[in-house]
């Protein structure tokens, strides 16, 4: 068996957006808004070929600074996406996002690259800068859908704290879910790619146990951050 990863022409890639054409098909033919799904298919499809490009030059350099200065920009772009579930006042939860994001996932990551890969250098953009974006992303992902249920709660007249507590409850969801799945149901991209590129299944498998638990404790850590801060802009 050849353990090397297939190169994927364009002409053979481009077979992948069948599925994606079809599902926008849909929209169409139910009339729903059909521009902002084909608008992230277009961005998605320009964002990761420049990343490409982009990811080969980080890989290759030997200076810290440059890793920080990614790190930082996924922060504060991650910090900004996840509010959008906001119609206005983004710039008046931004700060919040912003520090619970980094405390929560920085920790998180400083904890992995530090105790458990032990990296030398300890800015090896190989490991680093892939790990920092599932940091936090889900970071992100989980502070949006605690935000958007902690208004929610909070329209329908809830307290505070028991509107923290479903909106916390909520933003798990899909972490918790990803914990039981795992396994049984999905075999995850880090375990997926690295068995795809030849790594024994059993040295893929620790290295997905490292990722869902750093997945689950990001998302957790800066989701409660989150929510803790909020309690002075709650209504």
């Amino acid at each position: 068996m050849n353990d090397s990863v297939n190169v994927i022409p364009f002409s053979q890639l481009a077979i992948s957006f069948i599925p994606v054409i079809v599902v926008i098909g849909i929209f169409i033919y139910w009339s729903l808004d059909w521009k902002r799904p084909l608008q992230a298919v277009i961005r998605m499809l320009v964002q990761l070929l420049l990343i490409g490009y982009l990811l080969t030059y980080i890989f290759g350099t030997d200076q810290p600074w440059i890793v920080l200065l990614v790190i930082t920009v996924m922060i504060t772009a991650s910090s900004w996406i996840a509010l959008g579930v906001l119609d206005a006042e983004r710039g008046r939860w931004f700060v919040i996002a912003l520090t619970s994001i980094a405390m929560g996932g920085g920790f998180v990551l400083v904890l992995i690259t530090a105790g458990v890969l032990q990296l030398q250098p300890w800015y090896l953009p190989r490991y680093m800068v892939p790990l920092a974006g599932m940091v936090f992303a889900n970071g992100m992902n989980s502070v949006s859908l605690a935000l958007d249920r902690l208004l929610a709660e909070q329209k329908a007249g809830r307290s505070f704290v028991e509107s923290r507590g479903i909106a916390f409850r909520t933003a798990m969801i899909p972490n918790v879910n990803a914990l039981m799945a795992v396994g049984l149901v999905s075999l995850p991209g880090m375990m997926t790619g690295q068995i795809l590129s030849g790594v024994p299944a059993l040295i893929a498998v620790r290295y997905q146990i490292m990722a869902m638990c750093m997945v689950f404790g990001s998302a957790g850590l800066s989701t409660a951050i989150f929510l803790i801060q909020a309690k002075k802009r709650a209504l």
